[in-house]
């Protein structure tokens, strides 16, 4: 039986590297704050901290979270996108994976952050996110976090329709030892609104 393929893979074919990080740099020398995720992430933590990047991307949030004091790894099933972070972090671990099989890639576990921004959650293969929600609350160490952030709508997502449901979402954490603590509208940390088209989530394992 052939596994679904990504949904990030097939909508850019794989090759979205040199693109993706041009967008961000049109972004940076608009004078836009291009640091939210990363920003948002460091005021949970006490540099330094270990810091999983889960679909790192071009490594744009893990490089800063890096420059603000933390530990960080990133892994990502692009090559063309963690060629772009290997290019402007070469003495960063980038590793290349699928986050289904995570716990394949030789990374030990007692993460104090995992990080899945970018809407991971929703362009991961059809069928695969409960795995991938319980891969990533096994790297975290006892009282870590879990940060995602997702679109919930079209008007939020690469896709004409969503995929993924907050309940859906909370029972997959659930399911996997996590407990929400915190859910926002934004990475500015505005108020989640029930119905609302983007989700920032903070799940936490128990400390103990």
């Amino acid at each position: 039986m052939t596994r679904p393929r990504d949904r990030w893979t097939e909508l850019t074919g794989g090759d979205a590297g040199e693109g993706y990080a041009e967008r961000f740099a049109r972004l940076a020398a608009s004078g836009q704050d291009i640091h939210g995720e990363a920003n948002f992430c460091a005021a949970l933590l006490t540099a330094p901290a270990r810091v999983l990047d889960a679909g790192c991307g071009t490594g744009r949030i893990a490089i800063r979270l890096a420059e603000l004091g933390h530990h960080c790894t990133g892994v990502d099933i692009d090559p063309s996108m963690l060629a772009v972070a290997r290019r402007d972090a070469p003495a960063q671990e980038w590793l290349h994976g699928d986050l289904t099989h995570l716990d394949t890639l030789g990374l030990e576990p007692g993460f104090d952050l995992v990080l899945a921004a970018g809407n991971v959650i929703p362009l991961l293969a059809p069928g695969t996110e409960p795995t991938v929600v319980r891969q990533l609350a096994a790297m975290l160490r006892p009282g870590g976090l879990l940060v995602t952030g997702m679109g919930l709508d079209a008007a939020h997502l690469p896709l004409p329709e969503p995929t993924v449901t907050l309940p859906d979402f909370d029972h997959w954490c659930t399911q996997a030892g996590l407990t929400l603590r915190h859910r926002y509208a934004t990475w500015s940390g505005d108020p989640y609104q029930q119905g609302g088209g983007y989700a920032v989530s903070v799940h936490a394992r128990p400390a103990t």
